[in-house]
């Protein structure tokens, strides 16, 4: 029952391909195929022929990341699933253990992008958390000092969690965690100190210069495991929010706030570097009378094919791309003037002449008009933005299904 309903779950959860040995000599089969390449290995203790944890020992021979699954368990039990530096182990002792389960291999496999810089003057000590959070699957930085911990932290612009001893020849665990915070919040990077101090207001001195956590060693391996998890989920969930505050519902683009929000940071340095910059809106032809005839399903759908072939074709880059809302999209070219910005708007605007929308059996053909302004001086953003929209509506009045920008203007006022 157990390995069918997980089979179901992480397939269809997950997204994993599932392969289910039901004793230890099919386990040595499957493993002993050259060539396998298995993601994680959820193992049970005990199997028909494998009474004693076998299982284990064979998954983890073969170097597979490993998350125990079990029923029976007391301290002799842990202590051995310890030894082998299993990812987790899940006890099924209650209704949610598949959920668990479920849940710790989403984590293991999420933690694999995850970076983590481990500081500690003591190899041995650092060895310890090193191996610790490896075993988790995170990518793991380690550093001696503090120094070294904010170089690494240069290095590493993707690190999300720093773990810190207290003592250290240069300086100690609340001055690292100052100058991590004077850089990164809370929401940003996490910092959890660790300390073998018997001091107990050093876990108070700790949080207050900014730490997100403390621990005292000797520490409990499974409780610092899931401490660091915690931290991780949260920033995980802080990221989510924002994901969900910045898009657009409908289309999944960047939303119009986060065009306003980012949009003047962007130009500003563009300004400041005399790199040049403009700005476009993108606007559908005719779409108040598209969505009369067919309904705002069908507006919807065009809407959201529309956001799709323009994601596409602005993938990679460092152009900021918005649904400003209804039938209006905005781009912020970093790096292109307007006479750039202009002829790549036009092979936008060819290449969405291409695309085809089925609208109750009928292909529906798609059109839009471009204004395209320059970004030359220090304006209010709203300035710009005005500036675009001017050169979109002369654009829809010179026909629709064209671009329209200062460069052009200049080309016919010079006929």
């Amino acid at each position: 029952m157990f390995s069918s309903v997980l089979s179901h779950r992480f397939q269809t959860e997950l997204g994993l391909d599932v392969t289910h040995c039901a004793s230890l000599k099919v386990l040595n089969e499957v493993l002993g195929n050259s060539g396998h390449d298995f993601t994680m290995a959820v193992v049970d203790l005990n199997l028909p022929d494998s009474p004693y944890g076998e299982a284990l020992d064979a998954a983890i021979g073969y170097a597979v990341p490993t998350i125990v699954f079990t029923a029976s368990f007391n301290e002799q039990v842990r202590d051995r699933i310890m030894e082998h530096s299993v990812v987790d182990y899940v006890l099924k002792d209650n209704e949610f253990a598949l959920d668990n389960l479920v849940s710790a291999v989403r984590r293991a496999i999420s933690n694999r992008k995850t970076r983590v810089l481990v500081v500690d003057d003591l190899v041995s000590a650092r060895r310890a958390l090193v191996d610790l959070l490896e075993a988790q699957q995170f990518m793991v930085a380690e550093a001696g000092t503090g120094v070294e911990a904010l170089a690494v932290l240069d290095e590493y612009a993707d690190i999300e969690l720093v773990v810190t001893d207290h003592h250290m020849p240069d300086m100690d665990g609340y001055e690292l965690t100052r100058r991590i915070r004077r850089r990164y919040g809370s929401d940003r990077l996490r910092v959890i100190g660790v300390s073998s101090s018997t001091d107990r207001l050093l876990s108070a001195a700790f949080l207050k210069a900014g730490a997100s956590d403390f621990v005292y060693r000797p520490f409990v391996p499974e409780e610092l495991a899931c401490r660091i998890a915690h931290n991780v989920e949260t920033l995980m969930q802080i990221k989510q929010l924002r994901a969900a505050a910045s898009s657009d519902y409908l289309t999944g683009l960047y939303n119009r706030r986060y065009f306003y929000d980012q949009g003047p940071r962007i130009v500003n340095e563009c300004l400041r570097e005399s790199r040049p910059a403009s700005v476009a809106i993108l606007d559908i032809d005719h779409f108040k009378r598209l969505n009369d005839t067919y309904g705002h399903e069908i507006g919807d759908k065009v809407l959201k094919a529309v956001a799709m072939r323009l994601n596409s074709l602005f993938e990679g880059s460092d152009n900021l791309l918005s649904r400003l809302g209804g039938e209006e999209f905005a781009i912020l070219f970093n790096e292109l003037d307007s006479r750039a910005a202009t002829a790549l708007c036009d092979k936008v605007r060819a290449d969405l002449a291409t695309l085809k929308v089925n609208a109750d059996g009928e292909d529906l053909s798609v059109t839009v008009s471009i204004g395209v302004a320059e970004i030359v001086d220090y304006e209010t953003f709203e300035n710009y933005l005005n500036a675009a929209d001017q050169f979109l509506y002369m654009a829809k009045h010179k026909g629709r299904n064209l671009v329209y920008s200062d460069v052009k203007m200049a080309e016919e006022a010079a006929r």
